[in-house]
């Protein structure tokens, strides 16, 4: 997008876009909290859901998912996916059809609203900086997990700059070993397109979601894990 096309746009993204994303995300976050408390947990993942696939249309984005035969809807999941954008994490919630709690950064808890609606989702809340309060939070997350819910982790660690795949964390691998659920690979390409790290300059575009064949995590050995992160993060790699 060049030229008065994407002139015209920036209007468009500052006077329409942006306070109609926060707008939304008040009115549904408020709804998350509400199905939270008066339905239980599990209510909440359509207010999400519906949030995220509004949030794409009046970007506006278009999802082109590949491999949803390879995962079940019933089956909880330990998805491990790349990290190219914050769109990613619309993206996923709107066109993965699974339901999904995230894995987030503590700091993020502390936004109002927000942090609490993502607490009723289910979220799981991680402080980096402390490893003894990260662990338990992920043996409280896999003590609770609900049968049917999916985990969204982000091995990388982080936003990609350049579009390459980055090292992966051993985090979202010992978490599935020790679960026993298996590890759905998920391939993100082209979101560092729609809006690159370290950046509000949103385009319209299109991604696609590759979704890999599971890896089974039952009865695997800590001596595998490092096969196990090269084999998922090769994986991942052959669809970007």
């Amino acid at each position: 997008m060049t030229g008065i096309p994407k002139a015209i746009y920036q209007f468009y993204k500052w006077l329409f876009l942006f306070p109609f994303v926060i707008l939304i995300t008040v009115l549904f976050g408020s709804g998350c909290i509400f199905a939270a408390i008066t339905l239980g947990e599990q209510a909440t993942n359509i207010f999400a859901v519906t949030w995220a696939k509004i949030a794409c249309f009046f970007i506006p984005l278009k999802v082109n998912v590949l491999g949803e035969e390879n995962f079940s809807p019933e089956k909880p999941y330990i998805i491990v996916a790349n990290h190219q954008s914050m769109v990613d994490i619309v993206i996923l919630q709107a066109y993965v059809k699974l339901t999904i709690k995230w894995i987030m950064k503590k700091e993020l808890e502390q936004i109002p609203l927000f942090g609490y609606a993502c607490k009723k989702l289910g979220c799981i809340y991680v402080d980096r900086f402390n490893h003894n309060s990260a662990l338990e939070s992920m043996c409280h997350a896999r003590d609770n997990l609900a049968k049917s819910s999916s985990v969204i982790f982000f091995p990388e660690g982080t936003r990609t700059r350049n579009g390459r795949l980055l090292k992966f964390k051993k985090g979202a691998f010992r978490f599935a070993m020790d679960t026993g659920i298996p590890i759905l690979p998920v391939t993100i390409k082209d979101s560092i397109k729609i809006m690159p790290a370290d950046s509000l300059d949103v385009l319209p575009g299109t991604t696609t979601i590759t979704i890999h064949p599971p890896v089974n995590m039952k009865n695997r050995s800590i001596e595998e894990l490092d096969e196990i992160i090269s084999e998922t993060r090769g994986t991942i790699a052959t669809a970007l």
